[in-house]
């Protein structure tokens, strides 16, 4: 059952090394982030779900990763288990992932669970339970489930955007903050894939699970928005979700 669950962007330069000048530009987020954070291990869970997008489905993703593709030398440990066989690197939602939980305590256990970027399809994961084991089932033993999900908005805000501007992006952004505000699974299923691509959203895979996992529970959430800004044209939110 899904508990708790926090909602953040995977920017890189969420992370002052990378940021370097611009660092104190996105504090508020920041520290948005961090709050997030704090209530999904107040939440009691028995494990911490790691959602984020990469090039398919795995829950074998890569434990330790880097920054030193955007100039920085600086390595990030995930801490979501052991396996060492045929694993995926870290993708930038696993790395923003592994930087916000870096100074975290090692329990709940955590788990990655990497969404395929182009069809939403999630890993099948292996022990637990068949089918309930998944994000939002019961398991075997009723296991009380958090979950970090990471995904940015729209990337077409504004003409400096990396997407360039396009002026269905505010309007779908606005819908997007409205449906974490509320805990509205049904409108983060029911996202456009067509238009999430043409505005460039990143988020869309990890919210479409997050909202699975949430309607499957079968409670009702207390949801805040925490943070809905485009700082560099970008759509940035940061929410939570705690069960009742």
């Amino acid at each position: 059952m899904l508990i708790a669950a926090a909602v953040v962007p995977h920017p890189p330069v969420l992370v002052p090394e990378v940021a370097q000048g611009l660092s104190s530009d996105l504090d508020t987020l920041r520290a948005a982030c961090d709050m997030a954070v704090d209530r999904l291990y107040a939440a009691g869970a028995d494990e911490l779900l790691i959602v984020g997008a990469g090039p398919g489905p795995s829950s074998r993703v890569a434990i330790q990763g880097g920054f030193h593709g955007y100039g920085v030398d600086l390595d990030v440990d995930g801490q979501w288990g052991s396996v060492t066989e045929r694993l995926v690197p870290m993708t930038l939602p696993f790395l923003i992932a592994a930087w916000l939980l870096r100074d975290r305590p090692a329990e709940p256990v955590r788990r990655a669970l990497m969404v395929d970027e182009r069809t939403g399809e999630v890993p099948a994961v292996s022990g637990g339970g068949g089918p309930g084991s998944g994000p939002g089932g019961e398991g075997e033993r009723g296991t009380r489930q958090a979950m970090l999900v990471l995904g940015d908005g729209t990337a077409s805000r504004t003409p400096q955007a990396p997407g360039h501007f396009d002026e269905r992006a505010e309007p779908y952004d606005a819908a997007v903050a409205r449906a974490l505000a509320t805990a509205d699974t049904a409108m983060l299923a029911e996202l456009d894939p067509e238009l999430s691509r043409g505005l460039h959203v990143a988020g869309v895979p990890a919210w479409k699970v997050l909202a699975d996992a949430a309607a499957t529970s079968g409670v009702e959430y207390d949801a805040e928005l925490l943070y809905s800004e485009a700082p560099y044209g970008v759509g940035y939110f940061v929410a939570t979700w705690l069960a009742r």
